[in-house]
């Protein structure tokens, strides 16, 4: 199996936490992110709504730019973060909202 990518948020805490970073590259994104059934367009959809849910902004804003590369357009998750809004708290899909803007401009 090739070696999958890395992020900028792993090699960030590579040189700390190594281990940490070994098993997100090995595991999640090595195994459960290449499992056959969901898509990763889906797999990243599903994480979005969970991360916002959750209020994890700074890995929020990783996880949205690579929604956007696995083919989740930004109507999509400006949707999901609307629909969420509902379920997960108005807080929540207001500072989704505003990583989803920065990233919106950044690409």
């Amino acid at each position: 199996m090739p070696a999958p990518p890395t992020s900028p948020a792993r090699e960030r805490i590579r040189g700390t936490v190594p281990k940490l970073a070994e098993i997100s590259d090995k595991l999640i994104y090595g195994e459960v992110w290449e499992r056959p059934q969901l898509s990763k367009r889906d797999r990243s959809l599903i994480t979005v709504a969970a991360l916002m849910a959750m209020g994890r902004d700074a890995q929020l804003e990783g996880h949205i730019s690579r929604a956007l590369q696995n083919g989740v357009t930004k109507d999509e998750i400006s949707e999901v973060i609307t629909h969420l809004a509902f379920y997960s708290g108005w807080p929540t899909a207001m500072t989704a909202a505003l990583v989803a803007k920065g990233v919106f401009e950044k690409g």
